[in-house]
């Protein structure tokens, strides 16, 4: 798996990039601002963009315009963007535009790095991961028309898992479940929620945007 890093802060990038290298990441390239994310992309074409939120010049969300554009430019390549405080808004704003290989975690579970490792993995493999502060965050709002109504407390426990970008193996396991139980919780959601006949991984992605809409 090819990554490209961009954080503006040296010390913070080294130490991420370690941290990738020995997990068998291979870093491809590095960046300090929103503009040199988008020449290395355009360079290295990685599997992986990754890039905190706030870099030069305002430290606002450079990060997310980046991600944005590559997602526009260059839709082979997944984006995981990073940040060190909870926002719903730009978590949302990314993915409801392109959710496919876009992701969104909170920079302290960097130090998991199997997490990290295993979120890049779902990026490639063309599925949406959101960091479950994040979920957990959108999932509290209350809603004037609910979707979920129709769904079990159990179906929607399912759904907000592959929101943090499960698979049905991994939620089985959380669960305590069959894999098989799970599968058909999936498709009880599937069918509640209306989704239209694709392949079942477009059909997550479809899932996890109503799970988190307003």
């Amino acid at each position: 798996m090819r990554v490209v890093v961009a954080e503006d802060v040296l010390f913070t990038r080294e130490g991420l990039v370690r941290m990738l290298e020995d997990a068998g990441v291979d870093v491809v390239g590095q960046a300090g601002d929103g503009d040199e994310l988008l020449a290395q992309v355009r360079i290295h074409a990685p599997d992986v963009a990754i890039a905190d939120i706030r870099m030069p010049p305002t430290h606002t969300d450079e990060g997310l315009v980046a991600a944005r554009r590559i997602r526009a430019d260059h839709p082979a390549v997944g984006v995981l963007v990073l940040s060190s405080y909870v926002e719903p808004r730009y978590a949302m704003d990314l993915i409801q535009e392109q959710p496919e290989r876009s992701g969104y975690l909170l920079k302290e579970r960097v130090v998991d790095m199997a997490s990290v490792v295993d979120a890049l993995r779902r990026l490639v493999d063309g599925e949406t991961v959101i960091d479950p502060t994040i979920v957990a965050r959108l999932v509290g709002r209350r809603r004037r028309t609910d979707p979920l109504a129709l769904l079990t407390e159990r179906e929607k426990e399912v759904l907000g898992l592959i929101a943090e970008g499960m698979s049905n193996k991994a939620i089985a396991g959380r669960l305590v479940i069959t894999e098989r139980t799970i599968e058909a919780h999936v498709t009880q959601i599937f069918q509640k929620l209306a989704l239209p006949e694709s392949s079942d991984q477009h059909r997550r992605v479809l899932a996890v945007l109503t799970f988190l809409r307003k």
